[in-house]
């Protein structure tokens, strides 16, 4: 028998915005085919740069790929939080 991996397919989406005359950038990660992005699997807020946000998001998919060849799949944010309490 052979081993079963399961793979995802993630997306990351890079924002622009500006928070009290302040530009940022916020990035999150979540599935390629979901076009509701309000409840994502990881996200950063407040970046400076785009650049800052993108290698946030870059650092974290490298994680993922890492727990995913173990076997282990990304929760998203609400899940993560209702197992915490």
């Amino acid at each position: 028998m052979r081993n079963v991996v399961s793979g995802m397919k993630l997306k990351v989406r890079v924002v622009h915005y500006c928070r009290q005359g302040i530009e940022c950038w916020y990035a999150d990660i979540d599935e390629a085919d979901d076009r509701q992005p309000d409840d994502p699997y990881w996200y950063v807020d407040g970046c400076r740069t785009q650049s800052e946000a993108l290698t946030a998001a870059c650092a974290q998919l490298a994680g993922y790929d890492q727990s995913m060849a173990a076997g282990v799949l990304p929760i998203r944010l609400s899940g993560a939080t209702s197992q915490a309490a």
